[in-house]
C-alpha cells in the first residue's frame, strides 16, 4: 500500500461504511413504503364498499315487489266467459284468470244475495256480444288484484276501451275509484256525464242509481219481462224522451223496445228509418 494513503486509511473505511449503511436504507424504504400503501389503499376500498352498502335503499326488495304489482302493463288474452257486465274470465299466459273491470260497477244479476237489477241484463248482454270468444288486450292501471283475488284493469276489444263503452251506452256507473290516479278516469267521467245528460240505460230511472250502486227498489222479476222475443229487460220508458239507435247496447235490444212500442204498426221513436222494414237499428 502506498505510504502516501496509509494517514487516510481510517477515514476510508469509515467512508465506506457510511455508504454501505445508505445503500442498505435506500433498499429496504421502498418496500416498506409501498406495503405501507398498499395496506392503505385496501383499507380505502373496503371503506368505501361498506359506504356503498350503506346507501343503498334497505327497501329495495319491497320497491321491486310493488313496482311488479302497482305499474300499468298491457297483457293479451282471450275471453273464455262472461259472469255479468263488469266480471269475465280471460285465458292469459297460459291461466285463466277472473277480471273485475276497473272504474265500473254494473247492475247484478248473478249476486248471491241480491235480486237481478234493471239493465243488468243488458250490461251482460253487451258484454257477451262484444268481448265473448275475442282476443282482447287488458290493461293493468294500479294494484293488480282486489280482496278476492281478482284481476283489476281496462279491457281493449278493436281497439276500444270496453269500460268505457259501458258507460257511454249508460249500462254502468262510475265506481270504486280506491287508488287515483288513474290513467283513463277523465274520460270515463266523461262517458258517464254523456250518458245522464242524455238519460241512458241507468240513467233513464229517476233515483235508481246511488252512491252505494242500484236501488233494490228498481229490480225486477220473470213476471214483469216484457212479451216480446227479447229476454232482458227494456232499456227505457217507452212513453219517456225520444231515443235513437245509438241508445241501445245492441240491435235485439232496439228491436224488442221498437216492437213493446207499437211496431211496426207505430215507430214512435223512428228507429225503422226510411226502409220501414221492421227491422230496426240494423247497423247495431
Amino acid at each position: 500500500m502506498c505510504s502516501w494513503i496509509q494517514p487516510f486509511r481510517g477515514l476510508i473505511v469509515l467512508l465506506v461504511l457510511s455508504i454501505s449503511i445508505l445503500t442498505g436504507c435506500t433498499d429496504t424504504k421502498p418496500e416498506e413504503i409501498s406495503e405501507s400503501q398498499n395496506e392503505h389503499s385496501q383499507d380505502s376500498v373496503e371503506g368505501a364498499s361498506i359506504e356503498k352498502e350503506d346507501d343503498a335503499p334497505t327497501e329495495k326488495g319491497s320497491n321491486a315487489s310493488a313496482k311488479e304489482e302497482n305499474l300499468p302493463g298491457d297483457v293479451v288474452g282471450t275471453v273464455t266467459n262472461v259472469v255479468d257486465g263488469d266480471t269475465i274470465d280471460i285465458m292469459m299466459n297460459g291461466k285463466e284468470e277472473r277480471v273485475r273491470l276497473l272504474l265500473v260497477d254494473t247492475p247484478e244479476t248473478v249476486h248471491p244475495d241480491k235480486p237481478v237489477q234493471r239493465f243488468g241484463p243488458e250490461a251482460s248482454e253487451f258484454a257477451e256480444e262484444k268481448l265473448s270468444g275475442k282476443e282482447v288486450r287488458f290493461e293493468y292501471d294500479g294494484p293488480k288484484r282486489d280482496h278476492y283475488d281478482r284481476l283489476l284493469g281496462y279491457i281493449w276489444v278493436n281497439g276500444e276501451n270496453f269500460n268505457q263503452q259501458l258507460l257511454e251506452k249508460g249500462l254502468a256507473r262510475y265506481a270504486y275509484e280506491y287508488d287515483p290516479p288513474y290513467v283513463h278516469s277523465v274520460s270515463m267521467k266523461k262517458a258517464e256525464t254523456r250518458a245522464k245528460q242524455q238519460e241512458k240505460g241507468i240513467w233513464s230511472i229517476d233515483g235508481y242509481v246511488t252512491n252505494e250502486g242500484f236501488s233494490e227498489r228498481e229490480s225486477f222479476s220473470s213476471e214483469e219481462l216484457p212479451a216480446s222475443s227479447y229476454e232482458g229487460n227494456l232499456p227505457y220508458d217507452l212513453h219517456g224522451p225520444d231515443r235513437d239507435c245509438s241508445d241501445f247496447s245492441s240491435q235485439k235490444a232496439a228491436q224488442a223496445f221498437y216492437e213493446a212500442a207499437g211496431g211496426p204498426a207505430q215507430d214512435p221513436h223512428r228507429l225503422d228509418g226510411n226502409d220501414q222494414d221492421g227491422v230496426v237499428c240494423e247497423s247495431l
